[in-house]
């Protein structure tokens, strides 16, 4: 997941959102998130379940440090040293998936690779770099139409396949990670109406 320098010396503001659905929402897609983590340990194979526990956990680290909790200076290298084993794990499972031969699978996690790094690029940009920033949401939007892609692509398998559950499983989880990215992309880029206080440094305000 990208991540956000956070500053312990500062407040974070609270959000608004907790007056609406909003949090229901969103805690619900984590929540049914986490419920795909148990269902690939009982269905899936290792490295489906590697892959989807440390995404998870990499979530919740980029929750906690963009949806306005608190955060205090002590907890900043405990929370790098989580991440740093979760992206390992990660990279375990795209070398896991191609040693296996998975390619779709492969292909999937390259992609959300690229979206995360596309998104830690826009975070990071200066809010003048307007051209910069439209590059970086057409590469962004060619990347979610081959995730939409590949959960279609699985979604087929489930009508035709050897294993249609296996299929099915993939293809729900393909569709809770991308709405799970868009409450990223809202938590992040601060969409109004969620919340107002959400920005973040850098190249953010440019999508205005």
């Amino acid at each position: 997941m990208a991540r956000v320098t956070a500053d312990p010396s500062k407040p974070r503001p609270r959000r608004g959102f907790v007056r609406s659905g909003w949090t229901v929402g969103k805690w619900g897609i984590y929540a049914l998130l986490a419920a795909d983590v148990v269902l690939y340990s009982l269905y899936g194979r290792l490295t489906e379940l590697i892959d989807t526990a440390a995404w998870l956990v990499l979530l919740m680290l980029f929750e906690w440090e963009t949806g306005g909790w608190p955060l205090r200076a002590r907890w900043i290298p405990v929370m790098h040293g989580v991440r740093l084993l979760a992206s390992v794990a990660v990279v375990v499972a795209v070398v896991g998936y191609a040693l296996e031969r998975v390619w779709l699978d492969f292909f999937n996690e390259v992609t959300w690779l690229g979206v995360v790094a596309l998104l830690e690029l826009e975070v990071r940009l200066p809010r003048d770099a307007v051209r910069l920033h439209r590059l970086r949401r057409g590469l962004a939007a060619v990347l979610y139409v081959a995730l939409v892609g590949f959960l279609i692509t699985w979604a087929t398998m489930g009508f035709g396949d050897e294993n249609p559950q296996a299929a099915w499983l993939d293809t729900w989880d393909a569709l809770l990670w991308l709405v799970a990215f868009v409450v990223i992309e809202l938590n992040v880029f601060g969409v109004r109406g969620v919340g107002k206080n959400t920005r973040t440094s850098g190249g953010a305000d440019a999508l205005r």
